[in-house]
């Protein structure tokens, strides 16, 4: 089994969808930090784009805890999140506030109305840390050009970019990291 968490309207052929989100193609209709309708030490592999930062750091631990809690030994979980690192870069180079603005805050419509917002965000040695933390290994950067060869039609903000969809000479704004359980 294989999980793709906060997928929102974006479908990947054979990934369980689950997001609070209405979409044709959800399977599992709930908060990502609640999986649990899903066995302990089921899933080979998660997947989870730029979602992580829609919880506040308080409650990071306890949600990729639960995480873990699916993940066989050996499993993959597979990270995006923006990188604040290269929004800075951004922003050194532009002096416009207004390039980083959406990547950094976020906003997400809900369905009855409401707004989320991105509640933290990281640098890769803050999620190193963090998912050092909770118990993973094997913590690498991944690529969405390998992740996504046999799908090169699949795009989602792993794969964001300033300027945007300048993928051969902008600044990659998206923080990718797998690791195990």
């Amino acid at each position: 089994m294989k999980l793709h968490l906060g997928s929102g309207s974006r479908y990947l052929e054979g990934y369980v969808h689950i997001d609070i989100a209405d979409y044709e193609h959800i399977d599992i209709k709930t908060s990502i930090d609640k999986l649990n309708t899903i066995d302990d030490d089921i899933v080979s592999e998660i997947y989870a784009s730029h979602v992580l930062e829609y919880f506040d750091r308080n409650e990071v631990e306890s949600v990729l805890k639960e995480w873990m809690r699916v993940l066989k030994k050996d499993g993959i979980l597979r990270i995006a999140v923006p990188n604040f690192e290269a929004l800075i870069k951004v922003y050194e180079e532009t002096n416009e506030i207004e390039k980083i603005l959406g990547p950094l805050y976020g906003k997400w419509v809900l369905s009855d109305g409401s707004n989320l917002y991105h509640k933290t965000v990281y640098d890769k040695n803050s999620l190193t840390s963090l998912l050092e933390r909770v118990g993973f290994s094997d913590i690498t950067l991944w690529d969405w050009r390998e992740v996504f060869q046999d799908n090169l039609e699949y795009d989602d903000h792993s794969q964001a970019y300033f300027p945007h969809m300048d993928k051969e000479n902008g600044i990659h704004i998206s923080l990718n990291i797998q690791c195990k359980k």
